[in-house]
């Protein structure tokens, strides 16, 4: 099968598309061909050398991808060739085929096509699970980074639709305005003093919940963000892995800190966040609650293109490599 090939690690330059084997479901398994992948920052970090798969799993990129059903192994009752899924991965999204365990595929909501869903499952995953980490509550104020990048824009119009007032950071008025389109309450630029931004637009108060794609090189002034009792969520680590952190601010505000990687979690644990996202969070897109992200669409062997993309910064919304 074709499948994007990294030889070693780099810049966009070294992917390469070229033949790997075929997998071959387990008995727990589904075999799906290929009709869009997502892509991600951990693509880019794997891509790197910085962020290896879980022991056992493709070495092939690809958080995310979406198909149609070509086998299933002994033990699958849910599934059948010719259905169409989403699948979130461990690994093996950027290639022809894919296999994934039977609990980690959902059917795509209701009018999205295949192609839009192949950028869905992982950012709604990654949010639904972060938030249910956190206790996002209705009423309280949830601070996004990087809202206009997919997972920020999902995060935005989930908070939204949780109730909960929505500040983000992005870094031009054109990024800032798509996340005011999204539903943010507050958008700031995180060029200026952004922490003192959102103390004044919430009078003071901070963010109950913070959701961060930075890790160290903000982790100071997301503590000094957080309202009493609020808890911050590092999910990314594009501004490095070691920061200073001042616990007698955590301690005297009440509160924590958290770090979690999706890609990690055992495979019932995936299992159940799938089930949540088919069960809570389709409605919503369904319902036209939370629109589904600005998209840029590239043909699979243009991978690299997609990459340098990503790389770039410029980018608005979800990239979604598509299958010929």
């Amino acid at each position: 099968m074709r499948a994007v090939i990294v030889a070693e690690p780099g810049g966009p330059e070294v992917l390469e598309v070229g033949q790997a084997p075929c997998p071959e479901p387990r008995e727990d398994e589904v075999l799906v061909r290929t009709v869009a992948s997502g892509v991600n920052r951990a693509d880019i970090l794997q891509r790197r050398g910085h962020y290896p798969p879980p022991r056992g799993t493709s070495e092939t990129l690809g958080l995310e991808a979406s198909g149609v059903v070509e086998a299933v192994g002994s033990a699958v009752q849910r599934w059948r060739p010719g259905d169409e899924v989403v699948a979130l991965l461990a690994g093996g999204g950027y290639a022809e085929y894919f296999v994934a365990p039977e609990g980690q595929l959902v059917p795509p909501p209701h009018g999205v096509d295949l192609v839009t869903a192949g950028g869905l499952l992982e950012v709604a995953a990654t949010v639904v699970s972060n938030m249910d980490v956190a206790g996002l509550t209705a009423g309280e104020t949830l601070l996004v980074h990087g809202g206009a990048g997919g997972i920020g824009t999902f995060a935005i119009q989930y908070g939204k639709a949780m109730g909960c007032t929505v500040a983000t950071t992005a870094g031009s008025e054109h990024k800032l305005e798509h996340c005011r389109r999204h539903g943010a309450d507050i958008a700031i630029d995180y060029h200026t003093d952004w922490v003192d931004a959102l103390k004044q637009a919430t009078d003071g108060h901070g963010a109950d919940v913070l959701l961060d794609i930075m890790g160290a090189k903000y982790l100071e002034a997301n503590v000094s963000a957080l309202a009493r009792g609020g808890r911050l969520v590092v999910i990314g680590l594009q501004g490095g892995v070691k920061g200073t952190l001042n616990l007698g601010m955590l301690l005297a505000k009440s509160g924590s800190v958290h770090a979690t990687s999706l890609r990690f979690r055992p495979a019932a644990e995936k299992a159940q966040i799938c089930r949540m996202v088919a069960e809570t969070v389709w409605p919503l897109i369904e319902e036209g609650r939370i629109r589904t992200s600005p998209e840029t669409r590239i043909p699979f062997d243009e991978a690299r293109r997609a990459h340098e993309l990503l790389d770039g910064g410029e980018n608005v919304g979800k990239i979604v490599l598509v299958h010929p």
